[in-house]
């Protein structure tokens, strides 16, 4: 696989993250693969191999795939989606300077990932715990995320730690699109990530 293939698949968790905290705030619902693949991802710290994140089926990504390959095509489309997607980018490189965060969230994940041995990934002990994590760390970073949407859905239990767990999400997977070499500006010069997406979606 190449490396420009798995910035775009890295970039497509960012967005399918991004669409997930949209839909939880609009409609206080989402696709439950994507949320699976979401979560999943975000325990795995050590991964096998790079599909291994998002559980080596581009199916389990379809919809960042899908949402991301509409926001390139037209900007103005999911704006808010693009949003969240670009605040998550910049929170993933305020996190690569901060050391002593970064040790914090692989501690604290680690805790986690036994809880998750006991309950299950997606159960709402562990949701909390990832939404208690995200809040105790990248939320304190400066330009924490707002998150626009229907004011009663969101005061609704377990919402927002639904929302923090799919922003942590995002985190995880915007680091591992830099890992893979992505950078800002291959969002302004996007013509080989289209191209990749492209063959992706087909």
């Amino acid at each position: 696989m190449s490396t420009t293939r798995r910035q775009a698949i890295a970039l497509a968790g960012v967005f399918q993250a991004a669409a997930t905290v949209d839909s939880l705030a609009r409609t206080g619902q989402h696709d439950t693969t994507a949320w699976r693949t979401l979560i999943d991802a975000t325990l795995d710290t050590e991964p096998a191999d790079f599909e291994s994140v998002y559980g080596g089926q581009l199916s389990h990504l379809q919809l960042g795939l899908d949402t991301l390959r509409r926001t390139l095509d037209d900007p103005s489309h999911n704006a808010v989606i693009a949003r969240y997607a670009m605040a998550m980018l910049m929170l993933m490189h305020r996190l690569r300077r901060d050391k002593r965060m970064m040790t914090t969230l692989g501690e604290r994940l680690a805790r986690v990932r036994q809880q998750a041995g006991h309950f299950g990934p997606v159960h709402e002990n562990v949701v909390a715990s990832l939404g208690e994590l995200y809040q105790d760390t990248l939320s304190t970073l400066p330009r924490r995320i707002v998150v626009q949407g229907d004011p009663g859905l969101l005061q609704m239990p377990m919402m927002p730690e639904r929302i923090r767990a799919a922003l942590l999400s995002g985190i995880r997977f915007a680091m591992l699109w830099y890992q893979m070499g992505g950078r800002r500006w291959h969002l302004i010069f996007r013509g080989g990530l289209k191209r990749q997406l492209d063959e992706l979606t087909r």
